[in-house]
């Protein structure tokens, strides 16, 4: 849902077109990781979920799939972290992709069963991937502002208001040195 908040305020369509895909793709993932926690609990008893330490969680959701950090914090709007700043949206989305790698690696050092770990290796790769993707559409985007400034105004938005200041400022700037 993040990358898919995000498209809106991109302004260059290379970064649209990725945020969508990879939007899309997390959709997918979400839908795995549900599948294999299903697989895991369906059959288990009240009994068991409490001797494992689910009886919280039982008590909400019974084994109903409700998605939460390992620790216990259910899943909020917070986690979609869209801006509207590009620049922003961008190292926050890198910073997602290899959040996601380590909780994946963190998987693979606890669980070994083949069934679970091929799809997590799967997903982590993906990771992997989205981190270089969304590295590109940084770098693509830092090449179309104005690289003395691209930090000092949001993209989406200042079009005319900050960021003519901040070109008035760099100009003094530079006449003064």
């Amino acid at each position: 849902m993040r990358y898919l908040s995000q498209r809106y305020t991109m302004p260059y369509g290379m970064q649209k077109a990725l945020l969508t895909d990879i939007g899309t793709e997390e959709l997918g993932h979400l839908e795995i990781v549900a599948a294999i926690v299903h697989q895991l609990t369906r059959d288990l008893t009240a009994d068991q979920l409490v001797e494992q330490g689910f009886g919280p969680y039982y008590i909400d959701h019974t084994a109903g799939i409700w998605p939460q950090a390992a620790g216990g914090i259910p899943f909020n709007a917070c986690e979609f972290q869209s801006k509207g700043d590009p620049i922003t949206d961008l190292f926050e989305d890198l910073a997602a992709e290899q959040k996601a790698r380590s909780t994946y690696d963190n998987i693979l050092r606890v669980i070994k069963d083949p069934e679970i770990c091929d799809p997590i290796r799967f997903l982590r790769k993906r990771e992997i991937v989205h981190f270089q993707r969304f590295g590109e559409a940084l770098r693509d985007l830092q090449e179309h502002l104005d690289s003395r400034n691209f930090y000092a105004f949001n993209s989406a938005f200042d079009k005319n208001g900050l960021f003519a200041a901040s070109q008035a400022l760099s100009d003094h700037e530079q006449a003064t040195v």
